[in-house]
């Protein structure tokens, strides 16, 4: 038989028109509209063209793919129009884990942003004396509930979009053209290669830096002051550890020469927490109260990590240096919307009301490995096979989103193996499950951790690990 030219084959291609005139895809073009599905039937021509001028189709294929090309346009309309961002099963134990986007808000602040969002608010008006409003009285109240109890000196706190953000207002506002001590043992990087020297650049403060990596005494400090020095920052090592030959000066010792030198002291906590976290068996790291009770004059921290809250950063301290923190035109810049106060005030309600399960990354942070089995157990007898071995095993949980690096929740862990496949196929193939299941694994073997899988996600976990 001749073979087809490529010219005979391009002639076998419909148009557009064509095609979203074919009776099969009426009902997508209905339902999802005729731009789309014009844009599919574009894309797919265009493949088939570029297989054919390659070579790769011949007649037979052609007319293969010509007959299948409805539901291949009609599956690239429901791909192209599905959103990217959609829920997953995070069953890896990190519970502020930074690629899932860290912590999972309350159910009342959902509640609260729905209320919110779906009409108008007194975002910014008083609705007393019919008067322009600001924004963030709305949380300023409750951190003040929270944190205002040192005596005489007031407290306030502003947000802006994220505690790197807060850094670079605190930095500008109090320190542009002047100096600000730290320590070369807190110069860190956090997610993302961003570098506080970075930060402090592009805020027209310089660096002056004291001591050395794993040993700085607050005498480097006394001595470094000059009449450029504006700030004195302390940073909180809040994603690594230093161990051995190291010192630190205590805060309370920056905080009393802050005050002989008549400069403010800042500490960036990183997460921050607004609770004890000594409740779960983590020692050694300072909550935000800890550091203003301790003399710090202001302190940055995060929303989305041990607060429990949404993406945010956090800055809270005097109120003289709030006020000209509030003044700056850089804080409009970086200022949250009303989705993100609604979420916050929410989870900060629940803070005022001792309700500490309602914010699920907390709930998580306190489960016991007691609490954490019978779950385990359960999900493992109804997921084994001849084939499919799932055995609970002791393992620990990490808190996660550079908050307390050395700190470990004792857990129970579901241990995956399966005949013929190896413990990366098995990873794979519960992420590609619906919803996603993301898991860990560890030595050749899957592990999965349902501290931090919501027990109504169990049916899930148990459907993708059959379908193994």
């Amino acid at each position: 038989m001749p073979t087809s030219s490529k010219a005979d084959l391009y002639r076998k291609l419909p148009s557009v028109d064509q095609l979203l005139h074919s009776p099969d895809l009426t009902a997508i073009i209905s339902s999802e509209g005729q731009a789309p599905v014009a844009d599919a039937a574009r894309a797919m021509l265009a493949r088939m063209r570029a297989e054919i001028a390659s070579a790769r189709l011949d007649a037979a294929a052609v007319d293969l793919a010509l007959s299948g090309i409805s539901g291949a346009i009609e599956r690239q309309v429901r791909q192209s129009l599905t959103y990217s961002l959609r829920p997953l099963i995070n069953a890896t134990g990190v519970i502020l884990h930074t690629n899932l986007g860290r912590a999972p808000i309350a159910g009342s602040a959902l509640e609260h942003i729905r209320n919110a969002a779906s009409g108008y608010s007194n975002l910014e008006f008083d609705v007393e004396t019919a008067d322009r409003g600001k924004r963030d009285v709305h949380v300023d109240r409750l951190f003040r509930k929270l944190l205002d109890d040192r005596g005489t000196v007031a407290i306030s706190t502003i947000v802006v979009n994220n505690n790197a953000a807060a850094v670079l207002l605190a930095l500008n506002t109090l320190a542009e053209d002047g100096e600000v001590i730290v320590s070369r043992g807190e110069l860190v990087e956090i997610g993302g290669s961003f570098r506080i020297p970075d930060v402090m650049s592009k805020s027209n403060a310089t660096l002056r830096e004291v001591g050395s990596t794993n040993r700085t005494r607050v005498a480097d400090y006394e001595r470094a002051i000059n009449e450029k020095t504006q700030l004195l920052l302390r940073v909180h090592r809040s994603n690594f550890q230093i161990t051995g030959f190291t010192e630190q000066p205590a805060i309370e010792e920056l905080a009393a020469l802050a005050r002989a030198r008549n400069i403010p002291l800042m500490e960036d906590l990183g997460s921050g927490a607004l609770f004890d976290l000594r409740t779960i068996g983590v020692s050694g790291e300072p909550g935000v109260l800890d550091s203003l009770q301790a003399g710090a004059d202001i302190v940055s921290y995060s929303g989305d990590k041990l607060l429990g809250g949404p993406q945010a950063g956090i800055l809270s301290g005097r109120t003289d240096l709030i006020a000209r923190m509030r003044a700056n035109s850089l804080f409009r810049a970086l200022r949250v919307d009303k989705l993100t106060y609604a979420a916050l005030e929410a989870t900060l309600l629940a803070y005022v009301k001792h309700d500490h399960d309602a914010i699920p990354a907390l709930r998580m942070m306190h489960l016991s490995k007691a609490e954490i089995a019978p779950r385990t157990e359960a999900v493992a007898a109804k997921s084994g096979s001849p084939e499919l071995t799932v055995e609970m095993i002791d393992g620990e949980s990490v808190i996660g989103g550079g908050a307390a690096p050395s700190a470990v929740l004792p857990t129970k862990l579901l241990a995956v193996t399966r005949d013929g496949l190896s413990a990366d196929e098995i990873s794979a193939r519960l992420r590609a499950s619906e919803p996603p299941v993301i898991a860990r694994v560890e030595e050749g073997r899957v592990l999965l951790d349902l501290r931090t899988v919501f027990p109504e996600q169990d049916e899930n976990v148990i459907a993708a690990l059959r379908a193994l």
